[in-house]
């Protein structure tokens, strides 16, 4: 079976790869896999929105396989929901991790009762060989920490502190990450579904 996924993101890319590993059966690939795609620009409103585009556009040119299309991002509630699905472009279009991190942080700490209170959230659109349409959700529950810290994972990983943890997802790791991640609940519904029809 084949399972190609709609990012150029390296990081996220990985993370699939981790948390696929133990299928054997299972070739994974990505965009960065084909010389001339183009993707579109993620301009929905939703995380499922913008999922749906990533899908959509790998499909046309990888459309008797299956294909992944995620969107996902972190919302913060002191800051009405941002960064949301601004998540990867929070601090300019061609933003690194750590100036996204670093305008978070600036925005939380300019409010005058910052609420850090935060979840990541993960929304994938998958495509069966066939064109159905299959959508799953996944979140994780946490808190901003005050400064960066870890080394592990990317994006905002190094200031999200789990609920119900005092380290950050960078200070936990991959272990920890793969088991209960946002990205890895949205898997895991796709992966129990797929073995309903795939058995």
């Amino acid at each position: 079976m084949e399972l190609w996924i709609a990012t150029g993101n390296k990081g996220k890319l990985a993370e699939y790869k981790q948390l696929l590993r133990e299928l054997p059966d299972l070739k994974v690939f990505s965009q960065g896999d084909i010389a001339s795609f183009t993707p579109r620009p993620e301009d929905g409103k939703t995380f499922e929105d913008n999922a749906r585009i990533k899908a959509k556009t790998l499909r046309a040119v990888k459309n008797n396989v299956w294909v992944l299309g995620e969107d996902a991002g972190l919302v913060v509630e002191g800051l009405n929901g941002l960064p949301g699905i601004h998540s990867a472009r929070y601090a300019g279009p061609k933003a690194s991790d750590s100036e996204n991190v670093s305008k978070l942080l600036k925005m939380i700490t300019l409010r005058p009762m910052p609420n850090k209170n935060a979840k990541f959230v993960c929304t994938t659109v998958v495509y069966t060989p066939t064109g159905e349409e299959w959508v799953f959700n996944g979140e994780m529950k946490g808190t901003i920490a005050s400064k960066p810290a870890g080394l592990h994972g990317f994006g905002y990983d190094p200031v999200f502190i789990p609920e119900g943890q005092t380290q950050t997802l960078a200070e936990l790791g991959t272990g920890y990450k793969s088991l209960l991640s946002h990205r890895a609940m949205a898997l895991k519904a796709f992966l129990e579904k797929l073995q309903t029809v795939n058995p």
